[in-house]
């Protein structure tokens, strides 16, 4: 299928990775024992894959199910709910629950990822953001794509009610943030103004390393079940985790004041959150394994890559500089055509809700949008930068990214 050239760079990238393979892999066990140790501990049962209906007071399923990621993330409580629609809105859902008129924002990692600045409405005329209810907003810019650590104590205030921390590289060439990274900043942050709330956008970085953000400080962090966290099974929603009371204010937030998490039908998803979960960390662990071996292979044809195939992992995705719009869209054509679903599709960039340019994007999934599944996705802005995440088995990822080179060295 694929020429001779493809395959021996495909052999030589593989030698030249396998030591990082490893690696991966001792990381995934560690985490999916984390896991199995709790679902026996709190003797997970055929009888929490049950459906409930209507107001689903008293839910064992679901009521089960947020003691389980209480536990995994060691934090006082949990909210994960297929009410979420999405990461940004379980974020959003934090934020509006915690801040109050008056109470400063602040964004440690620099500009937030789009959709969040449409939350925040500091960069966007967005209805029914942050600013229109009054919530004070500041940034922090990074250095050389580094939080700048030095200038935490010179951005907060008396009014800095909560920082964000956004974990992940979003639509940037930046450094994910490493465990240590967020231990650091949450110190800081804590001894300059020990009531500030630090929150974590835990997107995409759930189980690359052998701690969650809970551990080393954060006190609530929020993240998308159809990321790394769902496994490729959960058919939608988010969660949230954390202190117990900035969880529950979030919960209000969700539902209604009194109401909080007491109740949400889980209708038919149960054993599907169970069952990601429990899968969670292998399937992580594939997405990784897809992600340096295209760095290797980029990296080889001397586009830029970031990371690079040999650097340490703290989310999922992998950037790679295309250079042209031309390449960009061939690169996400490809790894659409080489997909299990909609593979006939041709994705085209649009004005997608939450964006300030034109995004194209590769998807096609089992989940729409689940991005811990094979996608491809980035802005049509200079220097044209793809965003490859997800990949269920390393053996489609190879596929569809060998693919992808054979397409832009066919030009």
């Amino acid at each position: 299928m694929f020429s001779k050239k493809i395959l021996d760079l495909k052999s030589k990238v593989l030698e030249k990775i396998q030591d990082n393979f490893q690696a991966v892999d001792e990381i995934s066990e560690i985490n999916t024992l984390k896991i199995l140790n709790a679902m026996r501990e709190l003797k997970i049962s055929d009888a929490h894959f049950k459906t409930s209906t209507g107001y689903a007071y008293g839910d064992i399923s679901r009521e089960k199910l947020d003691e389980l990621y209480t536990k995994i993330f060691k934090a006082d409580r949990a909210l994960v709910r297929t009410q979420f629609v999405s990461g940004t809105h379980a974020l959003a859902t934090v934020l509006f629950g915690i801040l109050r008129p008056g109470d400063e924002l602040i964004s440690l990692t620099g500009e937030p990822y789009d959709t969040m600045q449409t939350v925040i409405g500091y960069n966007h005329e967005s209805k029914g953001s942050l600013k229109e209810f009054g919530i004070i907003y500041n940034e922090l810019p990074l250095i050389n794509g580094k939080v700048d650590l030095d200038g935490i104590k010179k951005i907060i205030t008396s009014k800095t009610k909560l920082v964000l921390i956004q974990r992940s590289r979003g639509y940037s060439m930046r450094d994910p943030l490493t465990i240590n990274d967020i231990e650091k900043i949450c110190a800081i942050v804590k001894r300059i103004k020990p009531d500030c709330i630090t929150f974590i956008d835990n997107c995409y970085g759930e189980f690359v390393e052998i701690k969650e953000p809970i551990e080393v400080g954060a006190d609530i962090i929020a993240g998308s079940l159809i990321k790394n966290i769902g496994g490729g099974i959960a058919p939608t929603g988010g969660y949230i985790v954390g202190r117990s009371d900035l969880v529950k204010l979030a919960s209000y937030r969700l539902t209604a004041p009194g109401m909080g998490d007491e109740l949400g039908a889980s209708l038919g998803t149960p054993r599907l959150l169970y069952q990601g979960l429990f899968l969670a960390p292998h399937v992580t662990a594939q997405s990784i394994k897809s992600a340096i071996f295209a760095a290797g292979i980029f990296n080889e044809l001397n586009f830029k890559t970031h990371p690079l195939p040999n650097d340490k992992r703290s989310d999922i995705i992998q950037a790679i500089e295309l250079k042209t719009p031309e390449n960009l869209i061939k690169f996400c054509r490809s790894i659409q055509k080489f997909s299990p679903v909609d593979s006939f599709a041709a994705p085209e960039p649009w004005d997608m809700p939450g964006y300030e340019d034109q995004i194209i994007m590769a998807a096609g999934t089992f989940v729409q949008g689940a991005s811990i599944e094979l996608s491809a996705d980035g802005p049509l802005r200079p220097p044209y930068n793809v965003y490859l995440q997800g990949g269920l088995t390393f053996e489609h990822s190879k596929i569809a990214i060998l693919a992808a080179v054979e397409e832009l060295l066919n030009d």
